[in-house]
């Protein structure tokens, strides 16, 4: 064993302690990335079972028939989450897990505590925990940890980019995603998707943005990128399939408005729909956390998926045009569910 001498005062002798032998290095970045691997190869474990998009996660699997299971251990918790991924052995992690407030983010104000154990602990255990085991991380972030500046200004098509340093701390749940998306860099083995705004197909369901938006006295009207899931979900898993490592703004590209968002579902949804603007100064009085708005920049996400729609051509595919009309419908389908 190594001694180590550390001398206090001139009067006192050398104290020796014994130092433990270094243990087993770590697996270096080539052998820690995971790499493309067939569907029927791949074993993925998802965080974030009760939530919205790890949801989707697992359907997604189930119809590609990808072998996958929820994750049961609590993030925060390193002992249990090592174990578990000893004897799960997934191939890939989709951390889908996180805190983001109810009914929205102003309730992280609040509870600072409990977002920083999940939103930086638990997510920093995954990727630590992953990483020596050598297993794929999709961490879905987000990327509402910008907002427009002299650089960016809004309106000016110039997006945000995967290498620029957040800019935007104006909430403490955009603060601790920020803090982790720069320390998970650090990882070999994480793959960093910056969702923002998610809009699914299912214009009844409580965590659609559109939803949201549609039953607020007023919105601001500001133009923003966002992620229209039922296009890239299944390209998040594809990400995952080929073992793509990084940070990736997980947006569709462009921007489109509250106005621009909310004239198609009045459009193509319901007709009688009806909404009032007021300005960010006004907002700013009845919110506790400011906002992010924001562009970012898709071109990575782009050349790697060519076929990706742009927001307003996806919005309209894969959520206006498949529900319209069908607001009566969903309204009965609503009525008759389970409360």
């Amino acid at each position: 064993a190594q001694v180590a001498q550390f001398r206090g005062t001139e009067l006192s002798p050398p104290l020796a302690v014994e130092l433990s032998p270094p243990g087993p290095e770590l697996p270096q970045l080539q052998e820690m990335l995971v790499p493309a691997m067939a569907e029927s190869e791949m074993n993925v474990l998802i965080y974030g079972k009760s939530g919205w998009l790890g949801g989707l996660l697992g359907d997604l699997c189930a119809q590609k028939g990808i072998k996958y299971q929820y994750a049961a251990a609590r993030l925060e918790n390193r002992q249990q989450l090592a174990a578990e991924l000893d004897s799960v052995k997934p191939t890939h992690i989709l951390n889908a897990a996180g805190v983001t407030g109810r009914p929205n983010v102003d309730w992280c104000e609040s509870h600072k505590v409990e977002t920083l154990r999940t939103n930086v602990i638990g997510t920093m255990n995954v990727a630590d925990a992953a990483n020596e085991r050598g297993i794929h991380v999709t961490l879905f972030a987000t990327g509402c940890i910008f907002e427009y500046d002299e650089a960016h200004p809004l309106g000016s098509g110039k997006g945000f980019k995967e290498e620029d340093t957040a800019n935007f701390h104006g909430s403490f749940y955009s603060h601790t995603k920020a803090l982790v998306e720069d320390m998970m860099q650090n990882y070999p083995n994480v793959c960093t998707l910056r969702v923002r705004m998610p809009i699914g197909d299912d214009l009844q369901f409580h965590r659609n943005f559109i939803y949201k938006i549609a039953r607020y006295a007023k919105v601001v009207d500001i133009p923003n990128s966002m992620t229209v899931l039922p296009e890239m979900m299944p390209i998040s898993l594809e990400m995952a399939r080929r073992g793509l490592t990084g940070i990736y703004n997980f947006t569709n590209p462009g921007v489109v408005s509250h106005n621009e968002m909310l004239q198609m579902y009045h459009d193509y949804y319901d007709p009688a729909f009806t909404w009032a603007n007021f300005s960010v100064e006004e907002q700013a009085k009845v919110i506790v956390a400011a906002r992010s708005n924001n562009e970012l920049d898709c071109s990575k996400l782009k050349a790697e998926f060519p076929e990706l729609l742009s927001i307003k051509d996806s919005l309209l595919k894969y959520v206006f045009e498949p529900n319209k009309g069908k607001k009566e419908a969903d309204m009965v389908r609503m009525a008759a569910a389970p409360k």
